[in-house]
């Protein structure tokens, strides 16, 4: 892997800008809560000792500037060694904690496609050409400015139906309600340059370039990182009651590299026009480029956070959202009409210019070093080298 800069990796406004982080501290033997300025790492465990509890104070952009330290790392040594999945140095990790992560699915009609697609194949990535040719025909015209809900929608659904193609991914993609579900325990989230699982038992899988909402106990939206949602498109094309299977493995959520604080000059506002970008770079020569463009999403970011949270569902220690993807690649990576799939040592990289780079590598989920460190392990961890925070007096 090339070598990446801290400029690299950060907003393009990265002065302008409040990044949260997480840090591994070998020299405590846990995980430190950080802020970015400029190249150097900050460490403000000591005034609050998880992001979660961060993300609930009044004004966490606020109590972040108030607080003043030395600086404790370097980024760019942290890249470096984050990079190198050297666990003997401080590297970063995921920038959530406590959060609950969850996942809302067909959040853009061209996914909702390609997930009839999936369906229809029955996970036979082999099959897919030939579907998604007589899918494409039905359609007949662009649906990308349905809303949800809408007559319009409900119009679409019947014309599939019609036509023999009625799909439970017409419902979530084109009804009502959008589709919300738990995408991986808390804590088990990987974060900038490590690597991502991919099991033994898929054959058709796909990076998930994504938006992730940072959201505290009270359902408000405090900032936003990015993420990978990992998709196995053979399992869950099989079913989506394998939803499961398909998207909870072993290192199959990555989120980072920096959750960016809401501020005056930063809003959810400043999210809804954002493109997101994706590479995929092989060993074997091969480059895939995709885009996630938010201002295609189907449904506002406020109805995604609503189905998730309400007085229905409660979340004491916040929660992260993967908003959805445009990006489902159908571009060929072998054999012409055989589509994507990953291969071990594929470098991913997510950019956004608001939000930095996420990069991790590709590797067999099965032999990835097990997820380790818990609920139990942070407690004791807190517990043993953290005093409780003066604000909480």
């Amino acid at each position: 892997m090339t070598t990446v800069t801290p400029d690299q990796i950060l907003p393009v406004d990265a002065d302008n800008a409040l990044l949260v982080g997480r840090v591994w501290d070998p020299e405590s033997g846990g995980p430190r809560v950080v802020t970015v300025r400029g190249q150097e790492v900050f460490d403000h465990t000591a005034e609050v000792r998880t992001v979660s509890e961060l993300m609930d104070l009044d004004d966490p952009a606020g109590f972040i500037t108030s607080t003043r330290e030395s600086p404790r790392w370097d980024l760019a040594a942290l890249i470096d060694a984050s990079l190198a999945q050297d666990r003997e140095r401080a590297h970063l990790l995921a920038p959530v904690d406590l959060q609950v992560i969850k996942a809302c699915g067909v959040t853009f009609v061209d996914s909702m496609i390609e997930r009839v697609i999936e369906e229809r194949c029955g996970g036979d990535f082999q099959k897919a050409a030939a579907v998604r040719e007589s899918v494409l025909a039905v359609l007949g015209s662009d649906i990308a400015g349905v809303r949800p809900g809408s007559e319009q929608a409900r119009q679409v659904k019947e014309v599939f139906t019609a036509k023999g193609m009625w799909s439970q991914y017409l419902e979530v993609g084109l009804g009502p309600d959008p589709e919300v579900f738990t995408k991986a325990p808390v804590l088990s989230s990987v974060g900038f340059g490590a690597r991502i699982g991919l099991p033994t038992f898929s054959h058709w899988n796909n990076p998930e370039p994504e938006l992730v909402l940072i959201v505290d106990s009270t359902g408000r939206v405090r900032g936003a990182t990015l993420g990978n949602d990992v998709n196995l498109r053979d399992v869950e094309g099989r079913s989506a009651l394998l939803l499961g299977m398909a998207k909870d493995n072993n290192a199959s959520s990555s989120i980072g590299p920096f959750v960016r604080l809401f501020t005056e000059g930063f809003s959810i506002e400043s999210l809804r026009s954002e493109d997101i970008t994706l590479t995929v770079e092989g060993t074997d020569g091969y480059r895939l480029e995709g885009q996630n463009s938010l201002s295609r999403i189907s449904r506002p970011f406020e109805e995604l956070v609503g189905a998730a949270y309400g007085k229905h569902h409660q979340y004491p220690d916040g929660f992260a959202l993967f908003t959805g993807t445009l990006f489902a690649p159908s571009q060929d990576r072998d054999e012409p009409g055989l589509g994507f799939t990953h291969k071990d040592a594929d470098q991913v990289t997510i950019y956004s210019a608001q939000l930095g780079s996420l990069i991790n590598t590709t590797g067999t989920t099965e032999e990835l070093p097990p997820w380790s460190f818990g609920i139990r392990d942070l407690m004791e961890y807190l517990s043993r080298s953290v005093p409780v925070p003066a604000h909480h007096g």
